[in-house]
């Protein structure tokens, strides 16, 4: 089989395999991208580059259905979530083509002594490489794509090999759009060849959305190469529970954080910390919540929960809840699989610094930790690798912003789950990435920022 095809998770049919780009037509590619952009960064101006972004965002609502239908063929995503991706891709187009003027404005610098004026002048950055995952095929695209074609970059975009049909359709709607050829330009390349792309002098930056091994090389090479680069990678995101006066509206919001896009997402709450005069209440809440979320077929409007992504993904995540049981963990829910569906499950019993403890989860798995204090929660929510995102429930204000501060992550999401929006940034540290994406800082990556100093 080719490295890139569709295979259906639900039955893993492959029902389509698309060629792999040949060397000749991967150089082309680069050749292209290069040779368009003085003519796409300096030849058109913001307003005209806004209006072809504004067109994209209307073409993924125009086009929903279809969009939606191909990702759950290829990675299962219930129909439902499917429409919700789409519209939500379309939005993040929406708020950079509203917001180009105030985003690429010259910012004036106030002069500590002397005479003249000075500011910072944004400006292209070249060629990017987007190298994107398959957990949102169109959202992760969009946030790549949205901000740095409205700054003037073009674009080369590997697609996760399970998804070379949405890479398709989204080419084609950059394309309907009216995008000069070669200012976006989908490849299917492979790892191989992704090595020397992001080593050509003539491609001036990458993003990257994946894996820890696949963000570290990455990296080596764009270092090596001196090529910027930003990651947004893995993340174990914590869950805490110190104070709530509706105990089934934090089950919901627990059960909700770990279990949309069948809980593979980067920012998913994974590891859930509950103070422990709530902790049996809320464990009985979620398990019954988790316990009714049944995975179904995807094409139902009906399914909350389909099949995991892949074969492998299926397999990796059983491996991991069996070494967890192995070391001392208790199932208190789920833990079956059917072929690549797998049952919400809860782990209770893991140990702060055991296996499980480290590592993501890319499933509907709910860790489940006890803690007697804030002290102990936020001391439990920072003993990870990762800092992506994280979820804290309280009903003391000045607890929330107290422990706010002390999480060790990106994004911190008080009293609400479900809340990502274009506005707003993205991203983590630690060995969750650098760099972020969407809002203003989104458009703050790939761009020069040129001090003009005048006397």
């Amino acid at each position: 089989m080719n490295t890139y095809a569709v295979v259906n998770p639900a039955t893993n049919e492959t029902v389509k395999e698309y060629p792999e780009t040949s060397d000749a037509d991967l150089k082309a590619a680069i050749d292209h991208a290069y040779a368009v952009f003085p003519k796409w960064s300096s030849g058109t101006n913001l307003a005209e580059r806004a209006k072809l972004i504004r067109t994209v965002g209307r073409l993924y609502v125009e086009r929903k259905q279809t969009l939606a239908e191909i990702i759950g063929r290829e990675m299962g995503k219930p129909i439902a979530q499917a429409l919700g991706e789409v519209g939500f891709a379309g939005a993040i187009y929406d708020f950079y083509a509203g917001n180009a003027e105030a985003l690429m404005a010259d910012e004036p610098i106030d002069l500590l002594g002397g005479n003249g004026t000075a500011l910072v002048r944004r400006s292209a950055y070249g060629v990017l490489l987007g190298i994107m995952p398959w957990n949102y095929p169109y959202y992760q695209v969009a946030r790549f794509a949205g901000p740095n074609h409205v700054i003037g970059n073009t674009i080369l975009l590997k697609h996760a090999p399970q998804c070379p049909e949405s890479a398709e359709a989204i080419a084609q709607i950059f394309h309907d759009a009216g995008f000069p050829d070669g200012a976006y330009r989908n490849v299917y390349a492979t790892n191989e060849q992704i090595e020397w792309v992001i080593a050509d002098p003539r491609v001036h930056g990458v993003s990257v959305t994946g894996s820890e091994r696949a963000g570290a090389a990455v990296a080596e090479i764009a270092g090596r190469n001196l090529k910027k680069v930003v990651l947004e990678l893995g993340g174990s995101d914590p869950f805490i529970l110190l104070a709530t006066d509706d105990i089934a509206d934090a089950a919901a919001k627990a059960a909700e954080a770990r279990l949309e896009n069948a809980g593979q997402a980067c920012n998913a709450a994974k590891r859930f910390i509950v103070i422990d005069s709530l902790y049996d209440e809320f464990l009985e809440q979620l398990k019954q919540r988790l316990s009714s979320a049944k995975p179904s077929d995807p094409t139902s409007p009906d399914t909350a929960l389909g099949p995991l992504s892949s074969a492998a993904a299926a397999d990796r995540l059983e491996a991991q809840v069996k070494r967890a049981v192995q070391n001392g963990a208790e199932i208190v829910v789920g833990g079956n699989r059917e072929g690549n569906f797998y049952e919400p499950t809860i782990l209770t019993g893991i140990k702060p610094g055991d296996e499980a403890s480290q590592e993501e989860f890319f499933g509907p798995v709910a860790q489940v930790y006890k803690v007697s204090s804030e002290e102990e929660a936020v001391a439990l929510a920072n003993d990870t690798q990762f800092g992506l995102g994280s979820y804290l429930m309280t009903t003391d204000p000045e607890q929330a912003e107290r422990v706010a501060d002390r999480i060790d992550a990106g994004m911190v999401y008080v009293n609400i789950v479900g809340a990502d929006s274009p506005e707003l940034p993205f991203g983590g540290f630690k060995r969750s990435g650098f760099g972020r994406e969407l809002g203003r800082y989104g458009a703050d990556e790939f761009v020069n920022k040129k001090l003009i100093r005048s006397a």
